[in-house]
């Protein structure tokens, strides 16, 4: 497996998870931010170079990584998303600081409990299928407040659809969106460039680049490789106690 670098998306406000004054990855589980789990799990696939993505009260982020990753900061870089304006914005800004394409692995920072073989597997199962752009996905009992896998009646992965936008067909679908995806740098900042913001949210979407790679002609695949568990994030303290919950099983 050629080596590849991170991205961690952790620049959110946690606004309900009972304590708003804290940035969202600093929240605890089991006595432990989630940002650590994530990490931990990162480090372990050993990357070229973690970008973390930094934001609301980022000082408390770093702090925290600065302190508890120390041995590691040759290989984590924080990355500054000044305002919060939707995935794809933080993503690029990631770019002034790739110094040539690289392969990445997107990840949440919010979302603790995905392990790094079913990663391996993701990266394993890109490779194998000759594909440009990667969605990890899962199917749910209950997709409710995920994107939705839309796929054509052959099987054929088509896009995401955020709940917010979905129609009354799209929400009942139960295959969802991990929010983790693994691209070449070269493709994915290029693709960024043509995300808008015409959406419920006004926020630049990351999911948007999907269609946009598709459009190219280039070949995107949604795999289904990971539990419903492994990918769940956590928006409220009530997915917080879910969550810690996993955690303690694993």
């Amino acid at each position: 497996m050629s080596q590849f670098s991170i991205i961690i998306l952790a620049a959110g406000k946690g606004t309900r998870m009972n304590n708003p004054e804290t940035p969202k990855v600093l929240a605890q589980a089991n006595g432990k931010p989630l940002i650590g789990y994530v990490l931990d799990t990162a480090l372990q696939l050993n990357p070229k170079r973690i970008y973390l993505i930094v934001g609301y009260k980022k000082e408390l982020v770093i702090d925290y990584v600065s302190g508890e990753y120390r041995n590691q900061l040759g290989t984590i870089k924080f990355i500054h998303q000044d305002e919060q304006l939707g995935t794809g914005h933080a993503v690029k800004q990631v770019e002034p600081f790739v110094e040539q394409p690289t392969d990445v692995v997107i990840l949440a920072g919010d979302a603790p409990v995905i392990k790094p073989k079913t990663l391996q597997k993701f990266i394993a199962e890109h490779t194998a299928a000759s594909a440009e752009l990667s969605v990890l996905s899962a199917t749910a009992a209950n997709p409710t407040g995920y994107g939705r896998i839309v796929r054509s009646p052959d099987g054929e992965f088509i896009r995401i659809r955020e709940e917010k936008d979905a129609s009354q067909q799209e929400k009942a679908i139960n295959e969802i969106n991990s929010g983790i995806y693994f691209l070449n740098t070269g493709l994915l900042f290029a693709a960024l460039e043509n995300v808008k913001q015409n959406n419920a949210q006004k926020e630049y979407y990351l999911t948007d680049i999907i269609e946009i790679i598709k459009q190219q002609g280039k070949k995107v695949v949604a795999i289904n490789c990971a539990s419903f568990e492994e990918i769940q994030g956590v928006n409220t303290f009530e997915q917080l106690q879910e969550v810690e919950k996993i955690l303690r099983s694993n």
